[in-house]
Parts: structure tokens; sequence; C-alpha cells
């Protein structure tokens, strides 16, 4: 019976120590997750927006950037080129990284007046190329719409 015990204890240590192994190799494998990223819309072309100075045409703006994600014919005409950039590890949601908004405002002429490169940082609009955040108005509204509703398509 003696011996019966010491099989019976060496089977139960051992079954232990498998345990202990199997859960170790299950947590390293949680901690070397993949991180996937995903492009979704617009991606800008490398030197693109230099090859449209101000005052250049519609036509030359539809070359060079192609179709715009969205127009808005509020206060002047406004091409919109939109895109976002997510990262998604293991079997975790989706995580915002980056958003840009690429704005193109034509005058009465149909000629090029501003460009701005919107983005997202700490929840907020803000105009990377001329590093001032736009002042209120139907502009910020019309983003801010636009941004709520890409957060919301995320979902």
């Amino acid at each position: 019976m003696n011996r019966a015990h010491r099989i019976t204890g060496c089977l139960r240590a051992a079954t232990v120590a498998l345990t202990v192994v199997a859960a170790a190799i299950a947590v390293s494998g949680c901690t070397q997750a993949i991180t996937q990223s995903y492009q979704r819309g617009y991606v800008l072309p490398e030197g693109a927006l230099e090859q449209i100075p101000l005052g250049s045409s519609q036509e030359q703006v539809l070359i060079v950037l192609g179709t715009p994600s969205t127009v808005a014919t509020i206060s002047g005409e406004v091409f919109y080129y939109i895109s976002q950039r997510t990262q998604q590890t293991a079997f975790l949601p989706q995580e915002e990284v980056n958003r840009r908004i690429i704005a193109v405002y034509f005058d009465r002429n149909r000629k090029v007046q501003r460009i701005a490169d919107y983005g997202i940082k700490d929840g907020k609009i803000f105009d990377s190329i001329s590093r001032t955040t736009p002042s209120g108005g139907e502009e910020l509204s019309y983003l801010r719409y636009m941004m709520r509703a890409l957060s919301l398509n995320q979902t």
C-alpha cells in the first residue's frame, strides 16, 4: 500500500508540473501576439500635395489626387480626401491609430484657395500644415460631424 501511495503521489506531482508548464506556454504565447495594421480610405501619394500649388484648377487636383472621398458645397466648394489607420492585436478590438483628412478649398473660379491637412490628436481636430486650430463655424462643424461618423462606423 505504501508503494501505491508513492506512485499516486508521483503521478499527481507530474500532473501538476505538466499543468504549470502548459499554462506558462499559453501565457508566453499571449505576450507575443501579432499586431495587424489596416488602412482604410484614401492613400495620399508621396509628394502629391507639392504638385498642387495655390491657384491650381479643380481638374489639376482631380488628376493629381483623384476622386475625393466627399465634396462639400457649403460656403464654397471643398474636396475631402479621408483616410484612417487602425491596429488590432490578437482577438482584441481594433484601435484607431491615425485619421487624416486632406481638404482642398476652392474659390468661386474653381481655383485652389487653400489646402489643409487635418488629423486626430488627443481626440481633437488640428491642422498640421498651418499648425493652427480652426475657429468655430461651418467648416469645423462639418469636419467634427465627419470625424464622429468615422468613429461610429468602426464599432
